[in-house]
């Protein structure tokens, strides 16, 4: 990626969010894609925003986006596809997400995204693996097939060193607290889901190194007064963090709203499970061996479980915003500091601060998006 801004740029926000806090009137200096300097001397700039400056927006599970989905053909040309369908939306930095499939398709996404890290494609910075060690009583859209036992095929492929920050979302009933702590000491971020297990087995996957759930309530076994489950031990558990999608469909409010309530915070985040209708007017696509339809907003499966959503992280921060009811600065803390604390990126992405990553988004007074960037380098602009 060639970064547009090689001598200083100054731009002056006359409102700013730096991740922490609201400033008003305050320049961004950037060069080479990074902030190096912030100050309220506004009298020599480049370019004067009106709207709201923000930083870039962090999704951890995106399957697709521009009428691709990642499993269909895991290839360079359909990451930049994805990633700049999901950029109109704010989305600075992402993780393809992989759904359960043979062990070759995860080879060639893998070598994809290694690809795309090497080629310094804007916002590619990892890849999440979600599956295939999941347990077939609570797979979802997955499909039963292709959920296994791990062998070395897949840890050959976990074990690469060329593919950013790996997520990997696994049912601890399928594989051991061993093999757990052998991802972690990879430095694999492993998340509970797609999960039936109890709350024991669920504790034990945590003792042994995994600090995540992957998209909180859904395809896990539920909190009970006598049987707490999975979703108990994300509750309980104050260093966990949690993947929220907060669309309306997939999770109600109020119980997005017990989360966040129960969970410190900084450890509940957005995501979308994004599909390939995102950025596109498609109302259906071909998924393994069925169709997934689009209707009132709601992803369906023609065997009928809820496969992935058509969310975009704009309208994530919006919702939680103005549908929980969180203040607007917590929102967007939500989809930009804590996935960056989350995959131990806050020092370059997720703020707006002197070393950082010149990422961020402007935003309309409905939060939508006016323009993206990434390192500086405009990947979105609304038409006027």
């Amino acid at each position: 990626m060639s970064v547009e801004n090689q001598t200083p740029y100054r731009l002056h926000a006359h409102r700013l969010f730096d991740g922490q806090s609201f400033l008003d009137h305050h320049v961004l200096t950037i060069a080479d894609g990074r902030i190096i300097a912030i100050d309220d001397n506004t009298s020599d700039v480049d370019q004067v925003c009106q709207q709201l400056i923000v930083p870039g927006y962090i999704d951890l599970q995106v399957n697709g986006g521009g009428g691709v989905l990642f499993n269909q053909s895991p290839s360079l040309e359909n990451l930049t596809v994805m990633m700049r369908a999901h950029a109109c939306f704010g989305t600075t930095a992402m993780l393809p997400t992989l759904i359960t499939d043979k062990v070759e398709i995860m080879a060639q996404a893998a070598d994809a995204v290694a690809l795309a890290i090497k080629e310094q494609v804007p916002g590619i910075i990892g890849i999440h693996f979600e599956g295939p060690h999941l347990s077939v009583a609570k797979k979802g859209a997955h499909s039963a097939q292709y959920i296994r036992e791990i062998s070395a095929a897949e840890w050959q492929v976990l074990s690469r060193k060329d593919l950013g920050q790996i997520i990997v979302t696994l049912a601890p009933e399928t594989v051991t607290t061993k093999d757990i702590s052998k991802m972690v000491a990879l430095g694999i971020k492993v998340c509970l889901g797609h999960t039936n297990a109890d709350f024991n087995s669920a504790q034990q996957a945590l003792d042994a190194g995994a600090d995540g759930f992957t998209h909180l309530f859904n395809a896990m076994s539920p909190i009970q007064g006598r049987a707490p489950g999975v979703t108990g031990c994300a509750l309980l558990n104050d260093q966990a963090s949690c993947g929220l999608i907060v669309d309306g469909h997939h999770v109600d409010y109020a119980s997005c709203q017990l989360a966040i309530k129960t969970k410190p915070k900084g450890t509940v985040f957005l995501v979308t499970d994004a599909m390939p209708p995102v950025g596109t007017t498609d109302t259906e696509f071909a998924f393994f061996d069925r169709t997934v339809y689009l209707n009132d907003g709601k992803l369906t499966s023609t065997t009928g479980e809820l496969a992935g959503s058509v969310l975009d992280m704009a309208t994530a921060v919006k919702n939680t915003h103005l549908g929980l009811k969180l203040p607007l600065d917590e929102a967007l803390k939500m989809a930009s500091s804590y996935p960056a604390n989350y995959i131990n990126q806050s020092h370059s992405r997720g703020q707006l601060t002197i070393g950082s990553q010149a990422d961020f988004v402007i935003l309309n007074d409905d939060l939508t998006v006016k323009e993206t960037r990434i390192a500086g380098q405009r990947i979105f602009t609304q038409q006027d």
